[in-house]
């Protein structure tokens, strides 16, 4: 009876185990041909060289005006990050600590504007920030400068709207986790005698660590792979890898470039993204649960 038993249970988790495999078959299928195939298709032609295999990204990356784009691309990724992080931890840390019914609503408010499609927005932007636009006739108004400013078209401009763009989804990220938190914790600490600086700094951002380097890897990777914004409120003159690559595919017709830019953004955003989450891994004090 104990055998029979046995046998029976060792036959369910075999079947389980291939209807697990029966399911995931479809999925990576799917993955492999809408992800990894034109992945592959992109890397083709770089490799098409009568020189070298590596010729094209040598010749890439030789060129100095090109260097010039993968630094704009990179800087202005860490610095939206940066200021994601410093604008949206605030305002995460007071929409966690609200009631229920009123952190629902906040959080809906925080997420509305990303119902707006994107070139609206950034339209939007172009109004506020051109020459005659309202952020320099309220700068003139109040006779800060005589002449309006020239924030439009700049790495400024990318950055702002970035930082529009991608707040929502830093404060959603860091709102899940604070509210993970136990709040005792930081209680005890304050009748400890810990003042709510020190709190702060030694409590609970060694606790968020995990869920700011979440916000941060999908800001990161946003911006550094963004469209929309740089193409809009950059113009052609502060080009970042995206549009460089629309440039060279759309404009210059040169598709074996294109594809070696793609290549070298895919490799610099997930090289960047991979030594994130191994500092955020270093970071982590929260205990093992093994």
């Amino acid at each position: 009876m104990l055998k029979s038993s046995k046998l029976l249970v060792i036959t369910e988790v075999k079947m389980n185990k291939r209807a697990a495999i029966y399911l995931i078959v479809p999925a990576f299928t799917g993955v492999l041909i809408f992800t990894f195939f034109p992945l592959i298709q992109i890397a083709i032609p770089t490799f098409q060289n009568n020189q070298s295999i590596f010729s094209e990204y040598i010749r890439f990356l030789q060129n100095t005006y090109n260097v010039q784009v993968i630094s704009r691309t990179f800087l202005i990724a860490i610095t939206t990050v940066v200021i994601v992080l410093i604008m949206g931890l605030p305002i995460s840390l007071w929409i966690a600590r609200q009631r229920t019914n009123v952190k629902q609503v906040l959080s809906l408010l925080i997420l509305f504007p990303m119902l707006t499609n994107a070139v609206v927005r950034n339209f939007a932007w172009i109004i506020i920030l051109g020459r005659d636009g309202i952020l320099n006739k309220f700068f003139m108004a109040l006779h800060i400068v005589n002449h309006p400013l020239s924030i439009l078209y700049t790495n400024v401009s990318i950055i702002i709207g970035s930082v529009y763009l991608f707040l929502p989804i830093m404060i959603t990220s860091l709102v899940g986790s604070i509210s993970e938190l136990n709040i005792e914790v930081e209680e005890a600490a304050a009748v400890l005698g810990a003042t709510p600086l020190k709190s702060f700094f030694r409590i609970l951002i060694p606790q968020l660590t995990p869920g700011i380097f979440t916000g941060c890897i999908l800001v990161f990777a946003g911006t550094m792979t963004a469209y929309t914004t740089p193409q809009i409120l950059g113009g052609n003159r502060h080009l970042v890898m995206s549009t460089l690559i629309y440039q060279q595919a759309m404009t210059l017709g040169n598709w074996q470039s294109a594809s070696v830019i793609a290549i070298v953004l895919i490799i610099i955003s997930a090289l960047s993204m991979w030594i994130m989450r191994r500092i955020s891994r270093l970071l982590d004090r929260r205990p093992s649960l093994a």
